[in-house]
This record gives structure tokens, C-alpha cells and sequence, in this order.
């Protein structure tokens, strides 16, 4: 069966049928090639770009711009699945007003189908405020790097009664004000299972367990392309760091013993041509410079 562009229609249609959503981070044109075609139906051009991509030491860095750009190069690589934009700190936050031209440049310029941004009940209004401009907007509750600090760093959301309720009543607002989806981040299995439950929506968890109506990973956690940590709630399917390094070891070795470029990595000129263009380059070397009578000199001794 052909593929389709992934809507959000479709999104909601697989909730109500209980068939599993599946997103995936991408951050370039060659990651979005690869994950696109591998039939996710939904990549995540995720501010996670800032430690994974842009060696910052969290998201709280990253701009706008940034931000755009890469949407672009992911949508370039992207046919099928429904494309993400990932509202970086302080795009939002200030005023409903700049919220929306933040979210519209996802669209315009980035060329992303909808935006998510974090934040439960207390950002339900600019939510609205974005989706009644047009924009579908994906929430983001439980652990929302953006606001670690503010969390106590990166831990689980949602462990106490009082907690569970407010990821429940913030994914709620959510909803009412229009979210189209919500990202439950490191929270209890069995909560991100009632909650989802109780939504119309679908929620997508990361570390939010099997019981969400779809799951997320990062893209470079999930190849094992980035070590410096691997969080709990990720399954490494590859193993790609010492690989690459390996091959590039190799490189530097063929290199270093001139193996490479080998014949087969070089390109050559006719005899003739080649010996035509010695005769020319002698011809034009200015004996009367130094330099240049050197290097006519050098010439000679190659090539008789």
C-alpha cells in the first residue's frame, strides 16, 4: 500500500483503534532521509538538537534561529511523516503574541507542520492563543528539560498522589485548549497510562511507559551515536560511536602508511597531455625570482 503524509486526523484515528504512534527525533537532512523512510510517523525536530548536535550542556541555549534551521534541513529529507518544530526556551513564555510569530516561523521557514512546546495548565492560554492562529500545537508535561532546574534537575514527575493529579489536570488544559497531542516525559507508567486514558488525544511518552498511545525516542540515543549518557527510559538499536571512531582510525592509518588514496581513489591524464603540460609549466617559470627558479629547478629533477 502507498504511504500517505501522516495527518493529525490519522494521528487521532490510530488512538481511537489502540495502534501505536511512533516519533522519532531528527535534527538533518541525512537523519531525516534515514528515519522517514524507516516509516515513523511522526519526527520531532526536537530542542534536544542543543546537547546531541550543538555540544551545549542543555536545551536552555538554544535560539530560534537554530531552531529553524534544522527544521528546514529535516523537512528537505522529510515526505511522509508529520513534522514537529520544538519551541526553544523563552519563544514562547514572554506573550501570546510572540508566541505565534515564533510558532508561525516553524511553519514559514521551516517548513514544519505543527510546533510543542512545554508547559501544562500554566501555558494553556498561549496554547489556544497559537491553534486559534492556525497552528496545531503538541504539549509537553512531566519532565520538561527547559525547566529542570526549577524541577530539581532531570526527575521523574508525577511520583505523589498530589503530583499524578496535576500532570492529569495539566494535560487536561491541554486538551481544552486545543493540543492536538501531548508528550508525557519520565513519568509513572501507571499514571501516563490512566492519564491517557482519560484524554481524547493521543500522548506520546518518553519514559512514560508502554501504556501511552505512542513513544518517542532520540534519535541519537536510540543508534548509540551519542555516549555521553544513555538515560533509563532509552533502548539502544545500534552501537554506531565506536564504530565510527574504528572507521575513522582506519582512515587516519591508511593515510599515515599511503594506502590511501589508493589507484582506484585517484584520477588520471593522458600522457601526452600530462607531458604537455610540463613543457608549459617549465616554459612559464620566472628564473630571474628565486622562489620561482627553484621550483623550475625541482621541476627538472622530476621530470628530467
Amino acid at each position: 500500500m502507498d504511504r500517505k503524509k501522516v495527518t493529525i486526523p490519522a494521528l487521532s484515528a490510530k488512538k481511537q483503534r489502540g495502534e501505536p504512534i511512533t516519533m522519532i527525533t531528527a535534527y538533518d537532512y541525512p537523519g531525516a532521509l534515514a528515519v522517514d523512510e524507516a516509516g515513523v510517523d511522526l519526527i520531532l525536530v526536537g530542542d534536544s538538537l542543543g546537547m546531541v548536535v550543538l555540544g551545549y550542556d542543555s536545551t536552555v541555549p538554544v535560539t530560534m534561529d537554530e531552531m529553524i534551521n534544522h527544521t528546514a534541513a529535516v523537512k528537505r529529507g522529510t515526505r511522509f511523516a508529520h513534522l514537529v518544530g520544538d519551541m526553544p526556551f523563552l519563544s514562547y513564555q514572554a506573550d501570546a503574541k510572540e508566541a505565534i510569530r515564533n510558532a508561525g516561523r516553524f511553519l514559514k521557514e521551516g517548513g514544519a507542520d505543527s510546533i510543542k512546546l512545554e508547559g501544562g495548565a500554566a501555558l494553556a492560554p498561549i496554547v489556544k492563543a497559537i491553534v486559534d492562529a492556525g497552528i496545531a500545537v503538541m504539549g509537553h508535561i512531566g519532565l520538561t528539560p527547559q525547566s529542570a532546574s526549577k524541577l530539581g534537575g532531570y526527575r521523574v514527575q508525577g511520583k505523589t498522589a498530589s503530583a499524578a493529579q496535576q500532570l492529569l489536570e495539566d494535560a487536561l488544559a491541554l486538551q481544552e485548549a486545543g493540543a492536538y497531542a501531548i508528550v508525557l516525559e519520565t513519568t509513572p507508567d501507571r499514571v501516563s497510562e490512566f492519564i491517557s486514558k482519560q484524554l481524547a488525544i493521543p500522548t506520546i511518552g518518553i519514559g512514560g511507559g508502554v501504556g501511552c498511545d505512542g513513544q518517542v525516542l532520540v534519535f541519537h540515543d536510540l543508534l548509540g551515536y551519542f555516549d555521553r549518557f544513555s538515560p533509563k527510559h532509552n533502548k539502544r538499536y545500534a552501537n554506531l560511536k565506536p564504530i565510527i571512531v574504528d572507521a575513522v582510525k582506519q582512515y587516519v592509518a591508511d593515510v599515515h602508511t599511503r594506502t590511501f588514496p589508493a589507484a582506484e581513489n585517484s584520477f588520471t591524464i593522458d600522457d601526452a597531455q600530462f607531458e604537455a603540460f610540463v613543457q608549459a609549466a617549465r616554459s612559464t617559470v620566472v628564473h630571474s625570482d628565486g622562489q620561482h627558479a627553484e621550483e623550475g629547478e625541482a621541476l627538472g629533477k622530476i621530470y628530467g
